[in-house]
């Protein structure tokens, strides 16, 4: 009798802690809002699930592990959008701002055992740039997303089919409006560092 109380207790132990596990796993994609902190206030956004969800499984895991906090918005251009999100603006040397990034888990785009190589599958949709409109970076292949964002500052109907829309601002548009407008360089990198923290949150 001890010894199948002792297997009976075992169990229980086993599906409590995978019920644990299972549920501090989806913690991460059940917040529905994030939180862009910097010197200029917040921006607040909304994610659509629904026609991105790599994508925006991918912001969600950066956001939950720090990666983005310390990162800066290394490209502003008026009329246009604001860009970030790249682990390598945390260095001071300007001239690899806007080279880094990788998706944050495998999604079957490069090698499974170098995370240096994780890329997003593109998961374009009929949701159009718009002001206000989160999309995701990305180099000449559409399959080639990481870490990188924008946030449109104006429409930018020529994006559409080609980047990746995978949420929006719903308050804080002022402050993208005055990251975009703040002094940059040639390379439209802002002359002072416009830092990032990003959180997740419950919708209220």
């Amino acid at each position: 009798m001890i010894k199948q109380t002792t297997i009976l207790l075992a169990i229980i132990l086993t599906i409590v802690g995978c019920g644990t596990k299972q549920k501090n796993k989806d913690t991460v994609m059940d917040k529905d809002i994030a939180v862009i902190t910097t010197k200029f206030g917040d921006i607040k956004l909304e994610f659509f699930d629904d026609i991105a969800p790599k994508h925006v499984e991918s912001f969600k895991l950066h956001a939950q592990n720090g990666y983005y906090d310390g990162t800066t918005f290394h490209r502003v251009i008026p009329g246009f959008m604001i860009q970030g999100g790249d682990p390598l603006t945390k260095s001071e040397d300007k001239s690899r701002h806007g080279t880094g990034g990788n998706a944050a888990k495998f999604f079957g785009i490069g090698s499974e055992d170098s995370e240096s190589t994780w890329d997003l599958p593109a998961e374009f949709s009929t949701t159009t740039h718009t002001r206000g409109i989160l999309s995701m970076a990305r180099s000449q292949n559409p399959d080639s997303g990481g870490s990188q964002f924008f946030i449109c500052v104006a429409d930018a109907n020529f994006l559409d089919n080609q980047y990746t829309v995978f949420g929006k601002v719903v308050s804080g548009m002022e402050v993208v409006d005055a990251i975009v407008s703040a002094p940059r360089d040639a390379r439209d990198n802002p002359d002072d560092r416009i830092e990032m923290k990003v959180a997740l949150e419950d919708k209220k």
